[in-house]
């Protein structure tokens, strides 16, 4: 895929696209480090926000433009569940997967010393009966950080928590924390897991505060992640411009689906400009090689993230459904289907994808 032309000058040239500290803001890295956001006639500003909350205000307010986005969010800010009340839309998924439940080594190290664990098991997918231990032996609830109430990780988590019989809404006390907070904090004693995305992690399996107890994929394959938003507002006004941003992310996702530009995509994400985190922090996710305990053995997960999503990158109505449905279990309102549609398809726009691939076909070279 090559931007042999672009459909038009965009309405707006120079954008602000926000994103967090996260291996997954890949695409948004790679469209600029390499050149494909120029290739379409955009000048893009990425600023690195810390929380998602701040992401969603700014791109609500407009003081970002554009933002790699928590899948389930946008519908819940149509709804002004958080206190934002604004339209965010969708016409590209920039990535599925990528997240993982880690738990305090400290914790699991007890309970191996208690004879409550096996020593073996460690480094390797831990039920969440674990959990039950823990509680037990320090006779109080556990208490896991996720990034948003409305997020992926949210759901992973209370996945994983019920399959080993632990009731996330009574058993554990959760809380929300920025992702780049996650590993200090477990580090700290503040809580005892989470559920975040990479490299946060690993920088605590490599820092020896954490054991990763879950991974992402092996709880919800392919799970939507992350997003490219816009509010409808800014879509109606600048939507060359928002065709040029999407087909300039389209790029740099088929750039990073080659797993050989993988291992320079964590050269380019590592430096100042863009993460501003070690290098080897980011290669095991990006490469799929995941360590889960520190001098553990690396286990190949070669779907850990996915960028190059070909037809997947098409915001799923169906599946944004199902995200709704869940959010709003949350909050302890009943599953309507219909509202949940509605929300749905308010948000999720499969047609601009539609719109971004009829581009590619009918371009030069296409």
């Amino acid at each position: 895929m090559t931007a042999a032309s672009i459909p038009q000058m965009g309405e707006k040239q120079h954008i602000q696209l926000g994103y967090l500290q996260l291996n997954d803001a890949a695409p948004l890295i790679i469209a600029a480090a390499m050149g494909f956001f120029a290739d379409y006639g955009l000048r893009v500003t990425l600023q690195r926000e810390v929380s998602w909350a701040n992401v969603r205000d700014k791109l609500a307010s407009g003081v970002l433009d554009a933002a790699q986005m928590l899948a389930p969010l946008p519908a819940m800010t149509a709804m002004g569940v958080s206190g934002v009340r604004v339209t965010l839309i969708t016409g590209l998924v920039l990535s599925r997967n990528g997240n993982a439940v880690t738990l305090s080594a400290k914790l699991l190290d007890d309970l191996v010393a208690a004879q409550l664990l096996d020593a073996d098991s460690i480094g390797t997918d831990l039920s969440a009966t674990v959990v039950k231990a823990i509680s037990a032996q320090q006779g109080r609830k556990l208490t896991f950080a996720i990034v948003h109430a409305f997020s992926t990780h949210h759901l992973l988590l209370r996945r994983w928590l019920k399959q080993g019989g632990v009731d996330p809404d009574n058993d554990v006390t959760t809380l929300v924390i920025p992702p780049s907070q996650m590993a200090d904090s477990l580090k700290s004693g503040v809580i005892d897991g989470y559920c975040v995305g990479e490299p946060w992690n690993t920088i605590a399996v490599q820092q020896g505060s954490g054991v990763i107890a879950a991974i992402g994929t092996r709880l919800w394959q392919d799970a939507p992640e992350k997003l490219l938003c816009v509010t409808e507002q800014w879509h109606q006004n600048n939507p060359v411009s928002h065709l040029n941003l999407r087909l300039a992310l389209m790029q740099a996702g088929e750039w990073l689906g080659d797993a050989g530009n993988r291992l320079k995509a964590a050269e380019i994400m590592a430096s100042a400009a863009f993460l501003d985190l070690d290098q080897q922090a980011l290669i095991p996710s990006l490469t799929g090689q995941i360590v889960m305990n520190k001098g553990g053995t690396a286990v190949h997960i070669p779907d850990f993230h996915r960028f190059d999503l070909g037809v997947t990158a098409a915001p799923d109505v169906d599946l944004a459904k199902a995200l709704v449905i869940e959010s709003l279990e949350l909050l302890g309102k009943p599953a309507d289907g219909e509202v949940a549609l509605a929300l749905a398809q308010n948000c999720f726009k499969p047609q601009l994808y539609d719109e971004a691939v009829a581009y590619l076909s009918n371009a030069p070279g296409g």
